[in-house]
């Protein structure tokens, strides 16, 4: 019975701690995008770059 008196008070401060993280998350809007990163991810195509191998079997095929 003991311990309930130190577990009750324990968790309290628990849930106080994760609401607060909680609201602190969304006042400096970490829920504003939840789709956007996503698709910036797919998005991001950048072209690739041409080996230094490739350059070079590329010009001794020209000459």
């Amino acid at each position: 019975m003991e311990s309930v008196y130190l577990l009750i008070p324990v968790s309290v401060l628990l849930v106080f701690g994760i609401a607060l993280a909680f609201w602190w998350s969304v006042r400096s809007g970490q829920f504003d995008d939840l789709e956007g990163p996503g698709f910036r991810v797919l998005m991001d195509d950048n072209p690739p770059q041409p080996s230094v191998e490739k350059t070079k079997t590329e010009k001794a095929e020209k000459v």
